[in-house]
């Protein structure tokens, strides 16, 4: 299983929904000047992944994660992963039917809540 699409919308320096497309399964680098949003790439993923201690991701509260900290009217911001699992050796637990697995993590009014192929699983 590998990552075949990021998409961030909303999520720290990322106004508008960003798709990162084009990744190999086996090796990844991200360029850019200073500032231009490399770092807030690997906060999304650590993010997505459910990382709890918010000052991992150079934040304090979920509020921080959001584009200009809501300020400007966007008052969400969600990270989306889409997996290649067309191996299905490697396919999680009750997964096995799904070519893709589509994991999203939204923040929406102080909330953090879990997808897993567009359904709700959890909130925090």
């Amino acid at each position: 299983m590998h990552i075949k699409e990021i998409i961030i919308d909303g999520f720290k320096s990322y106004k508008e929904k960003t798709s990162i497309q084009g990744l190999d399964q086996h090796f990844n680098a991200i360029t850019g000047l200073n500032g231009s949003g490399k770092s807030n790439i690997f906060d999304a993923i650590c993010f997505l992944l459910g990382i709890t201690a918010l000052a991992n991701v150079r934040a304090s509260n979920l509020q921080e994660l959001i584009y200009n900290k809501g300020n400007t009217g966007i008052t969400k911001a969600s990270v989306t992963i889409v997996f290649d699992n067309t191996d299905k050796k490697s396919s999680p637990l009750g997964c096995e039917d799904y070519d893709e697995i589509v994991v999203s993590r939204t923040i929406n009014q102080g909330k953090s809540q879990f997808y897993l192929n567009g359904y709700i699983t959890f909130f925090i």
